[in-house]
């Protein structure tokens, strides 16, 4: 029983030895990387007092994650009942997809350009890093073809995102940046719940990303930032095709 108590003590402010601040915040990564993994489903229903209990954080710091994830899309009111609502973990949509997939061909697009007009050694280096992390890509993804286990699907997700994300960790102001990290990890959910259905077509996208990299190799910025938006819109167009055929996950 005393150490119960004095669990409940040490969530009074979110983190045991943390401000409210740094307990919103932790709050708000941890509830964001449970959506964006798929660890709460799509449709879900949010309870702030369960969700406190499963992070061990008081119900303030949660109360606040909880509405910055609403504003931000990742949470939604549905219908409770004649008199009341609920939240939710928003669903997995065709229309969410492609207004998700053409802000962010815009804002990597921005990226890439700004990439490309990046003084040339530093712009070596990070075509260096691209061809790498594009070439292990196109390894993985031949690995996984035939395979229905999929075994590698984590790995081919997390590769395709470190190569988005160095181009814009390279480029971006604080403000490209927040955009940036405010689109990406929406666009993360449809990835990872789909991945198993879009692997087969994984090729194009190889093949995008390198025109992306000369693009950026030779520094020209036209170039490159319209290899970036067609890879974004091309993948929209595949995504929803996959929503088309399986459909949408958590919608009412």
């Amino acid at each position: 029983m005393a150490r119960k108590t004095t669990v409940r003590s040490n969530r009074t402010n979110g983190v045991s030895g943390s401000g409210k601040g740094d307990g919103l915040t932790h709050a708000y990564r941890r509830l964001r990387e449970l959506i964006v993994t798929g660890r709460l489903v799509p449709g879900t229903r949010v309870v702030e007092a369960d969700l406190a209990d499963r992070l061990d954080l008081s119900r303030t710091p949660v109360r606040g994650a909880l509405h910055r994830l609403q504003q931000e899309g990742y949470l939604v009111v549905g219908s409770g009942g004649p008199r009341q609502s609920r939240l939710a973990v928003a669903p997995l949509t065709k229309e969410d997809a492609s207004e998700l997939y053409w802000l962010i061909a815009h804002v990597e697009g921005l990226a890439a350009q700004l990439a490309a007009g990046l003084e040339a050694k530093v712009r070596s280096k990070l075509v260096s890093e691209l061809e790498r992390l594009n070439n292990a890509l196109a390894t993985r993804t031949k690995e996984t073809q035939g395979n229905p286990r999929r075994i590698f699907d984590s790995e081919i997700i997390d590769l395709d995102i470190k190569f988005h994300g160095r181009i814009v960790e390279a480029s971006a102001g604080p403000r490209l940046w927040a955009l940036h990290n405010a689109i990406r990890p929406q666009t993360e959910r449809y990835w990872r719940c789909y991945a198993s259905e879009i692997l087969g077509e994984l090729g194009l996208s190889v093949a995008e990303h390198e025109r992306v990299i000369r693009g950026i190799s030779r520094g020209d910025r036209h170039a490159a930032e319209e290899a970036m938006r067609t890879n974004w819109v091309n993948a929209g167009a595949r995504l929803c095709r996959v929503i088309d055929a399986h459909g949408e996950r958590g919608s009412w």
